[in-house]
């Protein structure tokens, strides 16, 4: 499923009995990522769990659970720590109504991207809820702090204390340990042991005058020239600079000849993959643009089959296998319907009766769904368009039967259809008192090609039983016209025949 994955805790009983505060987190095109700000619960180990939805503005259909879905809202538990979360629960919100709860069996811890709705969440989920967390908070980056900064300047007061004196060292250090490091390389040498010194000469006030009556002062003075030299060393160090500049100037002139050689066009490159990666995060799939079917595995997690899966759907028939295969038996009958404009293509769900017989096994009708062009080609021939028939047995089981459509006279039930096409996408009209016959949909031939494959749409779901009738169905370019108007395209490309087996009728 195509579904951004959201989350919530299990809160104590009064809790949860208060209302929901809904807070929206991230809004893009057709969908938008709340989180309930009544339910975010610290547990154990420092973990948060908290509730989000997704909301869509139009339904989604989920062939492989049989559902049709508006909003989905789950359930996580948060390490902020580690900037990781594992999904407990969802919970989907039908169209009826109806809500249908999921237990997450695989539980995986999921790493958040930077930038994604999952790290919006996680930003707020992780906030400071109370004064207290906040001071934690508080001292943890108070301690951040100091332990990144403490090395740095001791080692700067270190160099300027003298190596005799024990105490004055571990006075230093003193200072050292605390925030207001920043002062402390404005300290001269000499100046340091003056008033050390005069701390040692504070007993004796009367030498004050003393030192002042020597003019001997100054050679401590020029004793203090120690600190020079290190002023000095800078200066010596200085007079090669423009030995330095002249040498880097010649660099500079050589390097102007040797164009080829600047880095500048390096860059570039690591740049060009990063914003496609960070743009698939919440990009819906379709035919065109990043959404595109050769994108499909990377939109999510769950679509890894459409780009490694080894029986994908659809292929070019050919080099079949001749073979007496079992007829089909049908068993269709009129039914009511309902039609649905679903943005990738127009379905038609159809009421429980109508099935097929086939390798002893019943498969129920579950609707079907048109392809502008067929996808399925047959000896490298195109198709103006296909339906596509859905059937699923009770153990899941799907076979699905391709009737290839090309341009003919007009066709009755294919007209009914497209005179209750919905107006927008995400609509579906259900005419009260209009019936279809099923079995006007299948050509008068019934010989067949036959070979395992998969969805051809997300998540490309394997172990499906293709069954594709040589006999096209005509329909008139008029009615092609129509549905090409909606979906010029929303067929998937070919995929690679690899070894799978292809029989067919002879």
């Amino acid at each position: 499923m195509n579904v951004v994955v959201l989350a919530l805790a299990l809160l104590p009983g009064p809790t949860l009995a208060a209302p929901a505060q809904w807070q929206a987190v991230a809004t893009t095109a057709g969908s938008t990522v709340e989180i309930d700000k009544s339910r975010i619960s610290r547990l154990s180990g420092g973990k948060t769990a908290a509730w989000t939805r997704l909301t869509l503005d139009h339904p989604v259909l989920d062939f492989e659970n049989q559902i049709r879905y508006t909003t989905v809202q789950a359930l996580n538990h948060y390490d902020c720590a580690a900037g990781s979360f594992i999904t407990q629960q969802r919970v989907y919100l039908l169209e009826n109504r109806a809500q249908i709860t999921e237990k997450v069996a695989d539980k995986r811890q999921i790493k958040a991207k930077p930038d994604s709705f999952d790290a919006r969440l996680m930003d707020e989920v992780c906030k400071p809820r109370n004064l207290g967390e906040m001071q934690q908070a508080a001292a943890r980056a108070a301690r951040q702090a100091a332990a990144a900064n403490a090395d740095a300047p001791r080692a700067m007061h270190a160099e300027m204390v003298s190596v005799a004196d024990a105490a004055p060292a571990r006075r230093s250090m003193q200072v050292a340990d605390k925030p207001r490091l920043f002062e402390l390389p404005v300290i001269d040498k000499s100046k340091a042991e003056d008033p050390l010194k005069g701390s040692n000469a504070a007993p004796a006030p009367a030498p004050a005058p003393a030192p002042a009556a020597k003019p001997a002062a100054p050679p401590p003075a020029a004793k203090a020239v120690p600190p020079p030299p290190v002023v000095r060393s800078s200066p010596r160090k200085a007079e090669p600079a423009p030995v330095q500049e002249l040498t880097r100037q010649q660099r500079e002139l050589q390097m102007a000849t040797s164009g080829p050689r600047k880095a500048a066009p390096r860059k570039p490159p690591p740049e060009e993959p990063a914003p496609p990666a960070q743009s698939f995060e919440n990009v819906r799939w379709g035919y065109a643009g990043l959404g595109a079917p050769e994108n499909w595995a990377k939109l999510h997690p769950s679509y890894a089959a459409c780009g490694t899966g080894k029986r994908q759907s659809p292929i070019d028939i050919r080099g079949g296998i001749k073979v007496d295969l079992e007829p089909i038996r049908f068993d269709y009958r009129n039914t009511l319907f309902r039609i649905t404009d679903t943005g990738h293509t127009i379905q038609v769900d159809v009421a429980e009766g109508s099935t097929i017989t086939v390798t002893g096994r019943v498969y129920r009708l579950q609707g079907f769904e048109f392809h502008h062009p067929a996808e399925v080609r047959i000896n490298g021939k195109p198709f103006d368009m296909a339906l596509h028939l859905i059937h699923k047995d009770y153990d899941n089981n799907m076979v699905i039967i391709a009737v290839l459509l090309e341009r003919g006279d007009e066709n009755p039930l294919i007209q009914a259809l497209w005179n209750h096409m919905p107006l927008e996408v995400g609509m579906d009209v259900t005419p009260p008192d209009v019936a279809i016959d099923l079995a006007k949909l299948l050509p008068v031939g019934r010989e067949y090609y036959t070979h395992m494959g998969s969805l051809t749409t997300p998540p490309c779901t394997e172990n499906v039983m293709w069954m594709v009738f040589k006999e096209p169905l005509r329909i008139s370019p008029e009615q092609i016209a129509i549905f090409a108007r909606l979906y010029p395209n929303n067929a998937r490309p070919l995929q690679p025949v690899n070894d799978r087996l292809i029989k067919e009728s002879r």
